[in-house]
């Protein structure tokens, strides 16, 4: 159920069941995980993650599973939070494109990723409302950080899942798009990332979570930038981008 495939520097990950809105059980996981492990190892300079069909990610296929025997802690702690910080620290921008259902699973994944494009249309949040269950894979985390605690608890109580043009105005993903362009918006903005210096692009993603994480002063953040562009100095980038701005051509980077 998960493709990938490589063109240009870039690995598109593809959920590819959209017979159950791309929802995702353990194997789904542990092929995921799989397909993230294989792009690093091909040295991709971005990652496209994507759902076919109508929905990015309905949450975790829980179609077969008895309640009564059901390893949670299997599931979230042994695979979905290993998964999500392999796709947070991958060593390359990442992005993804939403669409449809983006619940449970399906905002975690989005969450772990760098940019996301979504649907304005898209359904963001969690149904377990209706099952006894509560909001997981991280929502609590971005809900809490972005919307604060009465806006979160709202949704957890109501169920109420948000548009994709509702959670771009509150800050929760990257831009809002009609449906039928944010798989072309996604893709392009890959493809830019992959031609451009992708190790300062990823030297800014290692600090953003250090300053998100870490919760850095303003001269903690100003010292952590020197530290990271004096490394970048040494880099073949670094004096690639200053030759040609200072020969007024186009850059050429090779993301070393």
């Amino acid at each position: 159920m998960i493709d990938l495939n490589y063109a240009d520097d870039i690995a598109e990950i593809v959920l590819n069941a959209p017979g159950k809105r791309n929802a995702l059980d353990e194997d789904g996981l542990r092929e995921l995980s799989v397909a993230y492990a294989d792009a690093e190892q091909a040295g991709v300079r971005a990652v496209l993650l994507r759902g076919e069909g109508p929905a990015f990610c309905a949450g975790r296929d829980i179609s077969g599973v008895d309640p009564a025997t059901d390893d949670v802690p299997g599931y979230l702690d042994g695979l979905l939070a290993p998964l999500m910080r392999r796709m947070a620290a991958f060593p390359a921008p990442t992005f993804a494109a939403a669409q449809g259902a983006c619940l449970g699973v399906g905002l975690g994944l989005l969450i772990a990723t760098d940019v996301v494009y979504v649907a304005d249309t898209a359904k963001i949040g969690s149904p377990f409302a209706a099952l006894g269950a509560l909001l997981d894979s991280g929502g609590h985390a971005l809900f809490t950080a972005r919307l604060g605690a009465h806006r979160t608890l709202d949704l957890v109580y109501t169920g109420r899942l948000m548009s994709g043009e509702e959670a771009v105005n509150a800050g929760l993903f990257s831009r809002g798009l009609p449906a039928d362009e944010v798989q072309d918006a996604a893709s392009t903005a890959a493809r830019t990332a992959a031609q451009g210096p992708t190790a300062a692009f990823v030297a800014s993603k290692r600090l953003v979570a250090r300053v998100r994480d870490e919760r850095l002063t303003l001269w903690e953040t100003l010292a952590a930038e020197s530290a990271a562009q004096t490394a970048l100095s040494h880099t073949a980038d670094y004096r690639e981008g200053f030759a040609a701005f200072q020969q007024k051509r186009p850059p050429v980077f090779r993301g070393c």
